[in-house]
C-alpha cells in the first residue's frame, strides 16, 4: 500500500502519531503489515515495522507488561489461568482470530508469545512479531493492553559448558532486542544448567538460580521507565522428570538471596508430564499424556502463598484432550502455554490445498534429512519437522487464497474459544482494567525513510 493514503487517516507530528480516522486505519492495516513484513530493504522495513507499532499506541492497542494481574494473582488467585499463544505462522491472521474471539467473549487476559528458537526458524524476529500482533489488534479494533512475550529465552546447555559469556551476552542480547520491540513479559528458562550430580538439592538448582537472578537483573537494567516487564523463572526442563516442591523453594529462596534487582519474579514453570509438541506415535497420532495435576496445585500454591507468585506455569499444553484443560483454573495454574496444537489445525486442515501441505514437505525432507531419526516413520519425521515450515516459505503461506485462509482461521477462533471457555477468562476484562495501567513508550519514526 502507498504510505501517502496512510496520511490521510493519521498525523505524525515531532515524532508523536495521532489517528484521526479509526475506522481507515482498520482498514488499511492488512497492506501496511503484508508491506512491513515482506520489505526487502531491512531499514525501511523497520521503519515501516516501527509505525505500525506507534500506529497501534495511537489506537489504543499498547503493549504491555502483565506484572499487575499477576501481583493480584499472588495475593488472590481469581479463577482464571491466562493462555499464552505461540504463533509459528499464519502469525497477522491467527491472532486477528484470537482477537475477534476474545472480543467476542468479553475475554481478558491473553498473552502472544515466542520461544528463542521459534524466533529462528519461524523467521520472525521480536520487532516483527511485536507490530503483527499489535496490526491485529487494531484490525480487529481492539483497545487496550498487548500482551507480548519472549518464551524460553533459554541457555542451551551444550553452548553454556563450551562458553559461558558467550551464550550469556546472546541471550542477553536476546533480551535487548526483545525490549526495545516491547516485549514486555520475559520467560528466563536456565533449568537446562540444573546439575544432578551435586548431592543437594540447593547446590542442583545453583546454576539456575544464579543465571536467572543475572539475566533478571539485566531485565530490569534495559526495561524503559514506567514499565516493570513480567519475569518468568523455570526449574524443570519440560519432557524430564517432575519438579517437586524441595525444587521450588530451593530455586526461589536462591533467587531471594542473590536478586539484586527490584521486583523479582511474577510466576514459575515447572515439570509435570508433559512434552512440547506432544508425542507422535508411528501411525502419527498423539501419545496420550498425562499431566500430574496435584503436583501442579501443590507447586502453584506454595508458590503464591510464601513467595507472593501468581502460581505456577504449565508447558507444553496445547495437544493436551480437550476434557484436561478445564483442570487448570481448578489447580489455580496461573499461565498456561499453547503451541503446538494451533500449528496441528494449520497443516491437518482440509482447508488447507494437498499440494500446498506436500510442497512444504518436500522442502523439510530436503533441507532436514539429517535430522530424521532412526526409525522414524514419514508420519513422525514430518510431525515433528514441520514447525520448521513456517519461515522459509512465510510469503506463500500468507498468500494462500481467501477461501483457503478464512474457512481454516475460522477452526482456530472456535479452537480459542473453547480453550478461553475452559481456562474461564470470558467476562475478565474488569479485572484487566483493575490491575493493568499500560505506559505508552514512544519510539521514533524515520519519515526519511518512509518517504514522509
Amino acid at each position: 500500500m502507498a504510505i501517502r493514503e496512510l496520511m490521510d487517516a493519521i498525523d505524525i507530528k515531532n515524532g508523536s502519531v495521532t489517528v484521526k480516522d479509526k475506522v481507515a486505519v482498520r482498514k488499511m492495516m492488512d497492506g501496511l503489515v503484508y508491506a512491513a513484513v515482506f520489505e526487502q530493504e531491512d531499514a525501511r522495513k523497520k521503519a515501516l515495522l516501527v509505525l505500525i507499532k506507534e500506529i497501534a499506541k495511537a489506537y489504543g492497542a499498547v503493549p504491555s507488561s502483565i506484572q499487575g494481574l499477576y501481583e493480584e494473582m499472588g495475593r488472590n488467585y481469581p479463577g482464571f489461568t491466562v493462555p499464552a499463544m505461540n504463533i509459528r505462522g499464519l502469525t497477522y491472521d491467527s491472532a486477528k482470530a484470537a482477537f475477534r474471539k476474545a472480543h467476542q467473549l468479553k475475554a481478558g487476559p491473553m498473552i502472544f508469545e515466542i520461544a528463542r528458537s521459534e524466533i529462528g526458524y519461524t523467521m520472525q524476529r521480536p520487532l516483527e512479531y511485536s507490530a503483527v500482533v499489535l496490526a491485529a489488534a487494531v484490525s480487529e479494533g481492539h483497545e487496550g493492553p498487548v500482551f507480548i512475550q519472549g518464551d524460553h529465552f533459554q541457555l542451551v546447555r551444550k553452548n553454556y559448558l563450551g562458553d559461558p559469556a558467550l551464550e550469556t551476552n546472546y541471550v542477553k542480547g536476546l533480551i535487548t532486542e526483545a525490549i526495545d520491540a516491547e516485549f514486555y513479559n520475559i520467560d528466563i528458562d536456565t533449568s537446562t544448567l540444573v546439575d544432578l550430580s551435586k548431592p543437594t538439592i540447593k547446590e542442583q538448582q545453583r546454576p539456575n538460580f544464579e543465571r536467572t537472578a543475572e539475566l533478571a537483573e539485566f531485565i530490569r537494567q534495559a526495561q524503559p521507565a514506567g514499565v516493570d516487564v513480567s519475569i518468568g523463572g523455570e526449574i524443570g526442563e519440560i519432557g524430564t522428570r517432575n519438579s517437586t516442591a524441595e525444587e521450588l523453594k530451593a530455586y526461589l529462596d536462591g533467587f531471594r538471596e542473590i536478586f539484586k534487582g527490584g521486583t523479582g519474579l511474577s510466576k514459575l514453570s515447572i515439570q509435570t508430564g508433559t512434552s512440547h509438541g506432544g508425542v507422535v506415535l508411528p501411525d502419527g497420532t498423539l501419545a496420550r499424556v498425562q499431566i500430574d495435576f496435584e503436583t501442579l496445585k501443590a507447586l502453584s500454591l506454595l508458590a503464591r502463598r510464601e513467595y507472593g507468585l501468581s502460581g505456577c506455569v504449565q508447558h507444553g499444553a496445547s495437544t493436551l484432550p480437550e476434557e484436561a484443560f478445564h483442570m487448570f483454573p481448578q489447580t489455580t495454574t496461573s499461565e498456561v502455554h499453547l503451541a503446538t496444537g494451533f500449528q496441528n489445525i494449520v497443516y491437518d486442515s482440509p482447508s488447507l490445498p494437498g499440494e500446498f501441505r506436500k510442497k512444504v514437505y518436500a522442502l523439510l525432507s530436503k533441507e532436514f534429512s539429517k535430522e530424521r531419526k532412526e526409525g522414524q516413520t514419514d508420519e513422525q519425521f514430518f510431525y515433528s519437522l514441520r514447525k520448521k515450515g513456517f519461515g522459509p516459505v512465510k510469503k506463500e503461506w500468507w498468500d494462500l487464497s481467501s477461501d483457503v485462509k478464512d474457512p481454516l482461521m475460522k477452526e482456530l477462533e472456535d479452537r480459542f474459544g473453547l480453550l478461553f471457555e475452559k481456562l474461564r477468562i470470558p467476562g475478565t476484562q474488569d479485572i484487566l482494567k483493575r490491575t493493568i495501567s499500560p505506559v505508552v513508550v514512544k519510539k521514533e519514526i524515520n519519515k526519511d525513510l518512509l518517504g514522509l
